[in-house]
């Protein structure tokens, strides 16, 4: 099998001659494919990505939620000019 000791993990030649079936059991578990011997991408089901990348609220309500709030945090603004960048 051209497949690396777990079930889960593919070497990049076994992932591209089996690319099938790494699709089929990415449906129900992650798929890890590996180069040089380490981690390198995760093949997971559309619905997987869906679920894990949906937005759970705005930046507003995150930052209202947030347990600084309420805490009288005072911050020092700093009154000094950005620096020149030599681009």
């Amino acid at each position: 099998m051209s497949q690396t000791a777990s079930l889960d993990q593919w070497t990049v030649a076994g992932a591209k001659a089996r690319l099938s079936e790494v699709i089929e059991r990415a449906q129900t578990d992650p798929q890890i494919i590996t180069r040089h011997g380490r981690p390198s991408v995760v093949v997971v089901s559309a619905d997987e990505w869906a679920r894990k990348t949906i937005r759970k609220g705005s930046l507003a309500e995150f930052l209202m939620a947030s347990p600084l709030r309420d805490s009288d945090l005072e911050l020092d603004k700093r009154d000094e000019q950005p620096r020149d960048l030599d681009l």
